[in-house]
């Protein structure tokens, strides 16, 4: 099959092809520019791929949660293609995306990203037998210091919300830390390996059911807020 995917939720800018067996992507780390930048890796990636963008299967995104426009842009970006190209959309949770740049090993898994306003987003997985996610508890945007975790022996931490909160969520773990890697983001090449699965297993949706995940609706605080803080 050949699947495009796009993330952009983060300060990381990413776009993968699946084509047949391979999987190619670029991705760099370009704050504020993802608009610039998305489209034309896309077009190169399918350059190397020797298709066009009618013999896509199928378009993936990030849906969120993370930066707000950069999930409206990723999602705005797949829509815009599916609907020209008359193919469905596969929306994956960034956070899943995520979640699959820790070491494959037997740990749960947080993932976790700055969410600002003094917030992070965290959901926690275990990988599967297959390589897939088995997901722990529910998505969600809340103060580090109120993050509730699931029961686990030992913890892999993933996720720009470890560089800003490490001492609180360390206190927050219900078992040993392994390790933590506060420079990970979500990346498309992750985005398109869960969603050839999703594919797969008949969850793509039109285009217009292809919504985002913001999981918070306000984006900024107030001047009496930002006094307090």
């Amino acid at each position: 099959m050949n699947l495009l995917a796009l993330e952009t939720s983060t300060e990381a800018c990413s776009v993968a092809l699946v084509h047949g067996e391979e999987v190619i992507a670029r991705s760099e780390l370009a704050p504020r520019r993802h608009a610039e930048l998305a489209l034309p890796m896309a077009d190169a990636l399918l350059a190397e791929a020797g298709i066009g963008r009618h013999a896509l299967d199928a378009i993936a995104v990030g849906r969120g949660p993370g930066a707000f426009t950069g999930v409206r842009l990723g999602v705005a970006l797949a829509q815009g293609m599916a609907l020209a190209l008359d193919r469905p959309v596969v929306p994956v949770s960034s956070l899943a995306a995520l979640a699959l740049e820790a070491p494959e090993d037997e740990p749960a898994i947080l993932a976790v990203i700055d969410a600002r306003m003094g917030e992070v987003y965290a959901a926690c997985y275990r990988r599967d037998a297959a390589g897939g996610l088995v997901a722990l508890d529910e998505e969600r945007v809340c103060l580090p210091q109120a993050l509730e975790l699931p029961e686990a022996d030992r913890w892999n931490v993933v996720g720009s919300g470890w560089a800003t909160y490490a001492e609180v969520l360390r206190a927050r773990l219900t078992g040993t830390l392994v390790q933590a890697d506060s420079e990970r983001y979500p990346q498309a090449r992750h985005v398109a390996e869960l969603a050839v699965r999703e594919f797969r297993a008949g969850r793509a949706v039109s285009a217009e059911q292809a919504l985002p995940v913001y999981l918070r609706d306000k984006v900024a605080l107030t001047l009496a807020e930002q006094g307090r803080a």
